[in-house]
């Protein structure tokens, strides 16, 4: 096991390195061809920022990964790694998903045509044998039929992808989410000691702390602060929710019967996801278009109660920390359907409290807003 986990750490710091090489590189190429994303009405920040750090993702992390696999073949004396099927599906749809991204962050895709592009790499999932067919418990249910888990499997990669995207609206936050359900996958993979997903993970965690230096700290002036674009959160938010689906997946063969299957990937991914859920209601209550961008997110409105985009941060990191902690220390005291209602009453009641806090500031009027 400790070799395993030196290996892990070996693709973390070589992905980091591959990281911080490409990043300034990156740079350069966006302030030689123009490339910023640039401010409006819906966005946070207020000068042209080069937008295409998720470029960096996905080469440093195969490399890290690729040659971190060639290290542990060679120490495991010439034991092979097999593949699978569904990982030639999945470097497909991380490949497509990928392009799709770079290709929105040069010359902009069509709405449309990108989430045509979610749904293809997602089917690519079921296509591979690969798909939800557990509740474990959640609403009563365990297995389902094939044909449900299937349908549910293409729908729910699409809504991450998506919530990942939505999230990332200030500087950090869709990454720093990411490197939390990431670090939480790793610790659930190290534990059934399957390493070939441990090392992936780690070389995508690897990248991301280059990036968020740059994202967080870089100076704008210095020509060193870079957003992650389409290119980023669509990678991350796949390569998220195939892990998820994987260790969702009830299949004695990988990993044993795991209880909490189905409430700790809720549960890394909460804040996204219950955000989205949220923007979603709020916009169906009211009769507003849903794919219309708006400023209604969670960033915003703590933006809006009059914190910093720093605090702000801080503030949507520890929310996420906050259920974490709970949802494991009630796993063993309440079903997956309990603790999954407490947590919509807890985030409910703080956008309740939130909303009340920004009105009587006379920062928010009483509007479809909230």
């Amino acid at each position: 096991m400790l070799t395993y986990t030196l290996i892990s750490l070996f693709a973390f710091a070589m992905s980091a390195v591959c990281g911080f090489i490409m990043i300034p590189q990156i740079l350069s190429f966006c302030k030689k061809r123009k490339l910023y994303d640039t401010p409006d009405d819906r966005k946070v920040h207020k000068n042209a920022i080069p937008r295409l750090g998720g470029v960096s993702f996905m080469p440093s992390m195969l490399i890290a990964t690729i040659v971190a696999l060639l290290v542990w073949v060679y120490t495991s004396k010439g034991n092979k790694i097999g593949v699978s099927p569904w990982s030639i599906f999945f470097g497909v749809g991380i490949t497509i998903i990928y392009i799709t991204g770079v290709l929105d962050d040069i010359f902009g895709v069509k709405a449309r045509v990108k989430l045509l592009m979610q749904i293809i790499v997602a089917s690519l999932l079921p296509m591979s044998y690969l798909y939800i067919n557990n509740f474990y418990g959640f609403l009563g249910i365990y297995e389902i039929p094939a044909i449900i888990g299937m349908i549910l499997t293409v729908g729910v990669l699409v809504f991450i992808m998506n919530a990942i995207n939505l999230i990332d609206g200030i500087d950090g936050l869709s990454a720093s989410l990411t490197l939390i359900a990431l670090s939480g996958l790793f610790y659930i993979f190290q534990r059934e000691q399957i390493w070939v997903y441990c090392i992936l993970i780690a070389g995508l965690m690897g990248v991301l702390i280059p990036f968020l230096y740059h994202n967080i700290w870089g100076k704008e002036e210095k020509n060193q602060k870079i957003f992650m674009g389409d290119s980023g959160s669509l990678t991350l938010g796949y390569i998220l929710g195939v892990l998820m689906i994987k260790f969702c997946m009830y299949n004695p063969n990988v990993m044993p019967y795991q209880r909490g299957a189905m409430l700790l990937s809720v549960t890394l991914l909460l804040v996204p996801t219950f955000d989205v859920f949220r923007i979603i209601i709020v916009r169906l209550l009211h009769r507003k278009p849903l794919f219309k961008a708006d400023k209604n997110h969670i960033h915003h409105k703590l933006i809006r109660a009059g914190l910093s985009q720093h605090q702000t941060l801080l503030s949507v990191i520890s929310l996420s920390a906050i259920f974490i902690i709970i949802n494991i220390s009630l796993l063993n005291h309440l079903l997956v359907t309990w603790i999954i209602a407490i947590d919509i009453i807890i985030y409910a009641a703080f956008h309740y409290t939130l909303n009340i806090f920004i009105r009587r500031k006379g920062l928010l009027p009483f509007t479809v807003q909230e």
